[in-house]
Order: C-alpha cells, then structure tokens, then sequence
C-alpha cells in the first residue's frame, strides 16, 4: 500500500497528519501538486510537481496508483478513477469513499454543478474545522491498522 495525496488543495493539518502517519508505520507518501511542496525531510515522503494545468495533477495519480493504494482528495471524479482501479479513497474530512457510495457522491456533484452553472447560488462546504481534522486522522489510523493486521 501506498499513499497518494491531491495536495493542492489538501489541508495543511492533514498534510501534517499523513506525515506523522507516514513516518510512523513506514509507508510510501507521495504528494502531487503544481506547485513545489515542502516536505519534511523523511525516507517515507516524497512530493511530485506536475506541470501546470487542469486535473494534471488527478492524471499522474490516476495513472500511478494501484489496486489496494489509499488516496487523499475531495475531487470526487478523481476519488472514481482511483475507486475502479482498486485504489481506497479518504476525503480531508475523514469519509470513506469505495464503490458503494461513489456513484451517489458523483450524481451529488454533478447535480450542484449543474445548478451553479445555471446560476444558483448553492454556497460552499462547511469550513474546515478540529473535528473533521480529529475524524480523518481516526479514519486514516483505522485504515492503517488494518492494513498492518491483514
């Protein structure tokens, strides 16, 4: 297994809490953005720079992830690339997103997407906040556990 985070738009309390975790069970983190990251300095983390551009940064973790990896993002059309190829997919809010609730999550995006491009205001997600941070990190530590045990 191996961890694959959207990091351009992923919080920097996950970030920190993917390389506690990274360091701490010994496990492959690669962040992918456009831009330059600073990672802290780890066998266990690395970082990738995609060149500028729509979803580039979503391709190079579609094409690189495999079956059984975790990705992090909450790109719902990427988390659906990622789910059919056998990847698991964690939002920043600590949801787990897999084949049984990924279709209902893009038919919801797609919907809000429809009604903000005919000009309905729909609002934005709720701001981020110490519970959704205290919730990815059990998620992700029940993940990692179990990947330990199996």
């Amino acid at each position: 297994m191996k961890i694959w985070v959207d990091a351009d738009a992923c919080p920097a309390a996950i970030k920190d809490i993917l390389y506690r975790a990274a360091n701490r069970v010994q496990i492959e983190l690669t962040l992918v953005a456009n831009q330059m990251l600073r990672t802290p300095p780890s066998p266990w983390i690395s970082a990738v720079q995609v060149p500028a551009g729509f979803d580039v940064a979503d391709r190079h973790i579609v094409q690189e992830a495999t079956a059984g990896d975790l990705v992090v993002t909450a790109d719902v059309p990427l988390a659906a690339q990622v789910i059919a190829k056998g990847a698991r997919v964690l939002d920043p809010r600590g949801d787990l997103l897999d084949a049984d609730n990924i279709d209902e999550r893009l038919s919801l995006r797609n919907f809000l997407d429809r009604l903000r491009s005919s000009g309905v205001e729909t609002g934005g997600p709720a701001a981020f906040s110490a519970a959704d941070r205290q919730s990815f990190a059990n998620r992700l530590d029940r993940l990692l556990a179990s990947r330990q045990a199996g």
